[in-house]
């Protein structure tokens, strides 16, 4: 679609198809996220000062982990400034690329570069320099203010946007209003997005009765997949759903997908009956004969659940085409959005908003460019936010992975040890990346995310790890942790059994692994801060369990988790109590750090008790949080949180929590119960005395 062709149609009423526009004019070779590593110079960019005050532009997303706080505390302690002088703006595309809020980066990544760049501009200020350029000279992290302990780091100051919060001011997408507004939503079929599906029919007399209509836009954006929409436009979004009722769309729908039977299509037992793996992670070669363990472990689909379903505002501005999004990559978002409608990177700004949850589902354009093409459709500001139903249907989701791990114990140690894992895409999303791209990355790539976290932490003596993969017709991608939770979760399952087997208790058993004298440290504490070897407390009735885990996270973080449970007669269980220590080196901000692993622990309790998005015919089933729920209040239990006081440079902290939380609740289960849990979420009848 070009832009000439959008705005032939902006001055239409009623119903708005756009001349010269189709489905194959969307290009089938995808637009690729730039992610530039942030450095110094760059930095400089990032902090400004005008008559005394000082304006940190936040080069991150802000979505929850409260980055936009631990960045200012590192402006202000670099700075030598006060808390209240220091402004923070979310960031634009107006500013030089930064690369997208993944990875639990944002301080490993961007507080050396925004020190050196504040360290800079504190001396120019000094020297009495108030214009021109500032150049900034690299010096030793000890000689940095911001990045030992002391001061404003390792405290926790005021939440930035914390009051903003509380008292509903405007911070995220959905809360934009601009002069002459209306509201968009684009529809699409009940049907995989792997299948091509395009509305037939409609009523578009009984929708212009509805109060409220403006229009309806045939040609409204690119595809989700392979499924074109029909745009709607009203005057007040409680005009949608009516809308959307009343046209009584009758779509046209391809033949039903292949591997519509998703458990099926994953099933590791049948990958290995018909040959190896591709993708090797661990290539030891384990001898043959018995396995002391042999276990298969299946972790279903599972969504990212995010409080805020996902909203972007458009408009056309002066010439720009202007997107307000709550977005993990507004620069991919303008990149996207200028290749689709045929307009220069310049013409395009992207403003990010707060978000309000996203955990990797919030990196792709989606609901940004339905926005757009009906503002250019249209010729006003239009706002889209999509419901919970459609956050379940077009976003993508953790894919499910089935694993076979065997372990042989002689003498107290594990000898060999193979896991096999089969899984869908990860970091190369169905989502963005056409079948015959994704052939091409499975070929000679592999995928990372689905990789991460299959080189157990621990010694294993001949240790092999491989895995393959398969296009599912609900999109995959990237989910908190990637494949890290789950892998660490069989993992973990399979550490026990073998302690078991052994006669070894599970805490000494993972250290008479462990080499990294820093995975030790968390795993000491975490025995010591629990009680370790005491019993859980009673409760009227029921059994109860202890359990221990324990893992790395991209080789810089460590954490460990202690986990108690109680199961009564009817299997359903209630994890009563949690503990975690977690080392990620200095901490900025320990309050932040301490809600980054409690939330972790709470994906924990899904990922065991709740987790499950269900699919009919090869397409989310799922309407609300009824359909897949995600843990509630009175589902948490008291946790503690402890972290490790360490001189390391800062490292990530908002996905580590997730390699040791799932594994202790897990391994308690198995403890109360003497049965080991094998498909998750568990199920009551399972676990039934």
């Amino acid at each position: 679609m070009r832009r000439r062709a959008l705005l032939a149609a902006a001055a239409g009423g009623g119903v708005v198809a756009l001349i010269g526009a189709g489905a194959g004019v969307w290009s089938q070779v995808p637009v690729i996220p730039e992610r530039p590593q942030p450095d110094s110079a760059t930095a400089l960019g990032w902090v400004a000062h005008r008559d005394g005050r000082f304006t940190l532009t936040l080069p991150r997303a802000e979505m929850g982990q409260n980055i936009a706080t631990a960045l200012k505390q590192i402006a202000c302690a670099e700075l030598g400034v006060a808390w209240d002088i220091v402004d923070v703006v979310l960031h634009a595309t107006d500013m030089p690329r930064v690369k997208a809020t993944v990875g639990s980066e944002s301080v490993m990544l961007f507080a050396e570069p925004l020190a050196q760049a504040c360290a800079a501009l504190r001396d120019a200020l000094a020297s009495g320099q108030i214009a021109g350029v500032i150049s900034v000279t690299s010096r030793p992290l000890a000689d940095l203010r911001s990045l030992r302990a002391g001061g404003l780091i390792g405290a926790s100051p005021e939440i930035t946007h914390g009051r903003e919060i509380v008292t509903g001011a405007p911070l995220y997408a959905a809360d934009i209003r601009l002069p002459g507004m209306q509201y968009g939503r684009v529809l699409r079929a009940p049907a995989s997005g792997e299948v091509q599906s395009r509305p037939l029919r409609w009523d578009l007399e009984a929708a212009r009765a509805v109060p409220g209509f403006v229009a309806v836009v045939e040609e409204c954006g690119p595809p989700i997949g392979q499924a074109q929409g029909l745009g709607i436009v009203a005057a007040r979004p409680g005009a949608l759903d009516a809308i959307a009722e009343a046209l009584e769309i009758e779509w046209s729908i391809a033949a039903p997908p292949a591997r519509s039977d998703i458990a099926r299509a994953v099933d590791v037992d049948a990958r290995l009956s018909v040959g190896v793996l591709p993708h090797v992670v661990l290539d030891g070669a384990p001898e043959d004969g018995a396995w002391d363990v042999d276990l298969r472990v299946d972790v279903p689909m599972a969504a990212h659940g995010p409080i805020e379903p996902r909203a972007a505002v458009a408009a056309w501005q002066d010439g720009t085409l202007r997107v307000w999004a709550g977005t993990q990559d507004a620069f991919y978002i303008r990149d996207f959005l200028a290749d689709a409608v045929g307009l220069p990177l310049g013409s395009v700004t992207v403003q990010s908003c707060r978000i309000g949850g996203a955990f990797g589902g919030k990196t792709i354009c989606t609901v940004e460019a339905e926005a757009a093409a009906l503002t250019l459709a249209t010729g006003n500001p239009i706002k889209v936010q999509w419901t919970r139903a459609q956050e379940f249907a077009l976003g993508f989701h953790r894919p499910p992975s089935s694993h076979r791990i065997r372990a042989r114990v002689a003498q107290g140690r594990i000898t060999d040890w193979d896991h096999a894992q089969m899984s869908s895409h990860i970091m190369f999303t169905a989502a963005v990346v056409p079948p015959w791209m994704q052939r091409g990355t499975d070929m000679f790539a592999g995928d990372g995310g689905v990789a991460r976290g299959m080189a157990a932490p621990y010694l294993l003596g001949r240790a092999r790890a491989a895995y393959d993969m398969v296009r599912l017709p609900v999109h995959t991608g990237p989910w908190r942790g990637l494949g890290a939770g789950p892998n660490a979760l069989a993992i973990e399952c399979a550490m026990d059994e073998a302690a078991l087997i052994a006669g070894v208790d599970p805490l000494a058993f993972r250290l008479a692994h462990v080499a990294d004298p820093l995975l030790a440290g968390v795993l000491e504490r975490v025995g010591e801060i629990a009680s370790w070897g005491s019993t859980p407390a009673p409760v009227d009735g029921m059994r109860v369990g202890r359990g221990i885990a324990c893992g790395t996270y991209k080789d810089t973080s460590h954490a460990a988790a202690v986990a108690d449970v109680a199961v009564d007669v009817r299997g359903r269980v209630r994890v009563t109590r949690l503990w975690c220590v977690h080392d990620c080196g200095l901490v900025i901000n320990p309050d932040q750090v301490r809600a980054q692993c409690e939330g972790n622990l709470v994906w924990s309790l899904g990922m065991v008790l709740t987790d499950d998005l269900p699919t009919d015919a090869g397409h989310v089933a799922a309407q609300t949080f009824a359909d897949a729920p995600i843990p509630r209040m009175t589902d948490v239990p008291p946790i503690t949180v402890d972290l490790i006081q360490s001189d390391r440079p800062p490292q990530g902290a908002g996905e580590t929590a997730m390699v040791a939380g799932p594994g202790a609740i897990a391994n308690a289960i198995r403890a109360a119960t003497g049965q080991r849990a094998v498909r998750f979420p568990v199920r009551a009848e399972d676990f039934a005395a």
